[in-house]
């Protein structure tokens, strides 16, 4: 099955009981991208039904996410449209009245099981090795009996009547036809005994009154979509095309959680990532343009996107190949692009990640930028400018005393190189990177030590860290009057170090 040609209307409607997963994401990605693709309406509906796992953070987690990777959408909460409301909380009369409706019409009945009756039978099943299953008992029940249980303050609930014999089938976008024995399915709840609907219904109702033509999601419910068709059949309605994407799993095969890294698209967010390699990375999740491409911009993927070209088997969530990618978007950037994303970081609070507090804030723009040619081509992640800039921004570059000796160096040895070193620092000029690296190479061969002797404990006095930009391009962006004072410092730590008596 191809992308269709005509304009789609599409929904992601989520469930605001925990912080968006990557999953659920994704799904979103793909309803925004064919809507674009066709021409069509992305419609956002919040699933709210669950008052007691309702969380308001996890809704604003919701709208966040959808700003962030720039998921705007046609119609929905804080927006409105011409099928309002889009909160299913707000909708609950629609969900009774239809539940009342079926019960009329003989597809549904009044159910006053108990919750520990249905405990106790599903025991009994385990026991005797039976699958778990509601067995029908409310069929029996008749209006007085449900009215007596109802005025004694037992739940009652409304369950579809689904049909002893036959079969229900549909046409998966990804999978092809799918078919389901109706002796497999037990009688299912529509509307709960607090008057609110199950997922079966409520989703059922609100994608025909919201007009949606095709329902992406997860293919976790798969086995749930024979009891939306036959709430379909029941109240006579054409079902819309199914779309039953992959699940996403980690390296090791299994769920996608925690122990992979992050799971939602705002930690990657917070992390460093930028948006549209999260974008570009989620999309290929379980769809690939056909060929070998991985990196591409927001139109290209739209332009190439098409149902048929989701797998039906899972797709691998990657964190390497993600800081891969974000790497690649960070080359392409233009450095004022680049600054523009990095200052927040920065710019945070220590505790947060951010340079020392004792750096001042706003961070002088124009340093920066002279200090970005030395790290763009190193950067994976955002974060990373803080962890590679902060020593050209810090007063104090407090090395630890192990790793001032450089390979095969003992502390005399260190000691010679620094006092060297720093020497040569206070006289040295022009204080520009080829003339450096000319005069300490120079040196090198004058105390008789290789190269790279002589500017590993010269970098870790200098930046605090072993691994650095390129050394004399960093000496000349911190300058000379703070190079002496890193290598005076560096002597003194180096020198407090006790060396060994010779027996």
């Amino acid at each position: 099955m191809t992308s269709p040609i005509s304009p789609v209307r599409v929904r992601y409607a989520p469930s605001p009981t925990g912080i968006p997963h990557i999953g659920n994401i994704r799904t979103a990605l793909f309803c925004w991208v064919l809507a674009q693709q066709t021409n069509g309406q992305f419609i956002v509906r919040i699933e709210d039904t669950d008052r007691s796992r309702y969380d308001a953070d996890a809704e604003k987690a919701i709208f966040e996410s959808l700003e962030w990777l720039g998921l705007t959408f046609d119609e929905g909460p804080r927006k409105g449209g011409p099928h309002a409301p889009y909160v299913q909380s707000e909708r609950q009369q629609t969900y009774v009245d239809t539940a009342l409706q079926l019960v009329k019409s003989g597809h549904a009945y009044f159910d006053d099981t108990t919750p520990e009756q249905l405990h106790a039978l599903r025991e009994r099943q385990r026991a005797a090795k039976q699958p778990p299953r509601y067995d029908g008992r409310g069929r029996h029940r008749s209006p007085e009996e449900i009215e007596e249980s109802r005025k004694e303050g037992l739940p009652i609930t409304i369950r579809l009547r689904v049909p002893d014999h036959g079969s229900v089938s549909f046409v998966d976008a990804v999978r092809g036809k799918i078919t389901f024995e109706l002796k497999e399915l037990d009688d299912f709840v529509i509307l709960k005994s607090d008057q609110m609907p199950t997922y079966h219904l409520a989703h059922v109702l609100d994608d025909r009154a919201m007009g949606v033509t095709h329902v992406i999601r997860g293919d976790e419910w798969i086995s749930s979509t024979p009891r939306h068709l036959l709430i379909h059949q029941a109240l006579g309605i054409e079902p819309p095309a199914y779309v039953h994407v992959p699940l996403i799993l980690g390296k090791d095969k299994t769920k996608l959680s925690k122990r992979h890294g992050a799971t939602s698209a705002l930690e990657y967010r917070d992390q460093g990532f930028l948006v549209d390699a999260v974008f570009n990375f989620i999309c290929l999740l379980g769809w690939s343009p056909g060929d070998d491409t991985e990196v591409m911009t927001r139109e290209e993927i739209i332009r190439r996107f098409s149902i048929d070209r989701i797998n039906d088997s899972p797709a691998i969530f990657d964190v390497e190949k993600l800081e891969w990618m974000n790497g690649v978007y960070i080359r392409n950037m233009d450095e004022d692009s680049l600054m523009t994303e990095l200052l927040p970081f920065m710019e945070r609070e220590e505790a947060e990640g951010g340079l020392p507090d004792s750096v001042a804030r706003p961070i002088d723009r124009i340093y920066l930028k002279r200090l970005l040619p030395l790290v763009h081509e190193r950067l994976k992640l955002l974060t990373e400018g803080t962890e590679t800039l902060d020593c050209f921004f810090a007063d104090n570059v407090k090395p630890e005393a192990e790793d001032l000796p450089g390979r095969n160096m003992d502390i005399p040895m260190t000691e010679q190189a620094l006092e060297s070193a720093l020497k040569l620092c206070k006289s040295v000029s022009p204080f520009e990177p080829e003339h450096l690296e000319a005069e300490y190479r120079a040196l090198a061969e004058n105390i008789e030590m290789k190269p790279g002797q002589l500017f590993s404990p010269i970098r870790v006095a200098i930046t605090g860290k072993a691994f650095a930009p390129p050394l004399f391009d960093t000496m000349s962006a911190i300058g000379q009057d703070r190079c002496v004072e890193r290598l005076q410092n560096a002597l003194m730590i180096i020198g407090s170090i006790e060396t060994p008596r010779p027996d």
